[in-house]
């Protein structure tokens, strides 16, 4: 087997178990020196530390770190620590989360902060804490964790949906400031049957929803000729890609532009043939000018 990722060095967070266990065991596999960072890793027994002892028994290195990402203290000594073992920082899976699901007329606003600080500041602390380094050595490759509830949504996940969907967001603008530097961020949207799982889907499905089913697709979004920008999807051996796309749409002008004319051309508005994918959030200003102003060539002269 090609190890696509010999000598490269990765932190996987909430890598105890579940899809992070998986992750950080595959991203091993492939030649990568692995900081396996869990809750409570430090303690004798862990989960994480099991992780590590698997990963050495492979004939691998890892170590583990127990830092908690909603500290960003304690990630900037994770990242620390992976420097002084090893030198550098090539690969961070952001990976570590938790879950308070309700209904939203049910949930606290403390649980949905608890889920928004864990998924998305977590991540933002940990791809805060090596990218000034990534991009001076101009290489490093990050992955967010979102999901098909922020994409999509899923009843009783307001909280997780919400901080899905921003790190995708997060993701899209990191893509482009990194690009010149060889920093490559990618989303990955994983279906797999792991903690958070338990007890939603029936144990058939289970069985085809394991998270080494995964992991592939994590491997390929870190490799040295890993896309950036992307949204891949992985489950049961399946993998997609999720695009933000934007319709043709419509342009009303003079007396026509109303909210009266809008609401009646609503279906116009969402007709998705011809749809395309911003390259950038100004490619939505550009194209609604460009529209105006073809409306305006082609309006009929009140001369």
């Amino acid at each position: 087997m090609t190890q696509l990722l010999q000598g490269r060095i990765a932190i996987v967070t909430g890598a105890g178990r579940g899809l992070g266990r998986s992750h950080a065991l595959e991203l091993a596999r492939h030649g990568a020196r692995v900081l396996v960072n869990d809750m409570g890793a430090d303690r004798p027994g862990s989960e994480a530390q099991g992780v590590v002892e698997a990963i050495r028994a492979a004939g691998g290195q890892a170590d583990a770190n127990g830092a908690d990402v909603t500290d960003p203290q304690q990630v900037q000594a994770m990242v620390r620590q992976a420097v002084a073992q090893w030198g550098r920082v090539d690969i961070l899976v952001n990976n570590a989360g938790i879950l308070r699901d309700k209904s939203f007329a049910k949930m606290s606003l403390e649980d949905f902060r608890l889920v928004m600080e864990v998924h998305l500041m977590g991540s933002v602390h940990c791809t805060h804490a090596v990218w000034n380094a990534m991009r001076e050595q101009n290489y490093g490759r990050i992955v967010m964790t979102t999901s098909s509830s922020g994409l999509y949504g899923n009843f009783g996940q307001a909280n997780y949906g919400a901080a899905k969907m921003a790190l995708v967001g997060l993701m899209q603008t990191l893509a482009l400031e990194g690009e010149k530097y060889g920093v490559h961020v990618n989303c990955l949207a994983p279906t797999a049957a792991t903690a958070m799982t338990e007890g939603l889907l029936e144990q058939d499905a289970l069985d085809m929803l394991s998270p080494a089913s995964v992991s592939p697709a994590l491997v390929a979004l870190v490799t040295e000729n890993a896309p950036t920008r992307r949204i891949l999807m992985a489950g049961a051996g399946s993998f997609e890609q999720a695009n933000i796309t934007m319709t043709q749409g419509i342009c009303l002008a003079g007396a026509e532009l109303s909210a009266n004319a809008l609401v009646h051309r609503l279906d116009d508005v969402a007709d998705r043939r011809g749809e395309i994918v911003p390259a950038t959030g100004f490619d939505q200003l550009r194209h609604e000018i460009a529209k105006a102003q073809a409306q305006r060539q082609t309006a009929p002269s009140s001369v």
